[in-house]
């Protein structure tokens, strides 16, 4: 299952954008605001959970500065990535893509496609607003 958020415009050149995605601690303030926990487990890795749902550990994988942060999961019955791509417009602008990609069961990728479109689309958002 492939999922993209929209395309997003930041008011930061790619490198500061990439910088910020790169501090998983940062990730609490792109978070939606149903979300039920957030804890930094060590320098690339943390743990959160939205209401209703289970707990999901995050951990950063790769990361190539200042275009891609490739975040997987760390555990856990679901295997699936999160990747950042980010694309400089100009010196002081940048644009942000989110995608989730994970192997399902056509069953599961059912139940969670909603739910995911809209986290990925939530944090989409809120990156030009943190960064």
């Amino acid at each position: 299952m492939n999922l993209e958020s929209p395309k997003t415009t930041i008011p930061k050149s790619a490198k500061d954008t990439f910088d910020f995605l790169s501090d998983v601690k940062n990730f609490e303030k792109l978070m939606p605001e149903n979300i039920s926990k957030f804890e930094v487990l060590d320098d690339d890795k943390f743990v959160f959970a939205l209401k209703g749902m289970p707990e999901i550990v995050l951990k950063k994988k790769e990361a190539i500065s200042p275009n891609k942060i490739v975040l997987g999961a760390a555990g856990g019955k679901l295997d699936f990535s999160l990747t950042a791509d980010i694309t400089p417009i100009d010196e002081n602008t940048s644009e942000a893509q989110l995608t989730f990609d994970g192997e399902f069961n056509a069953m599961m990728a059912m139940m969670i496609k909603g739910p995911i479109s809209k986290f990925i689309e939530t944090l989409s958002i809120n990156i030009p607003k943190a960064v």
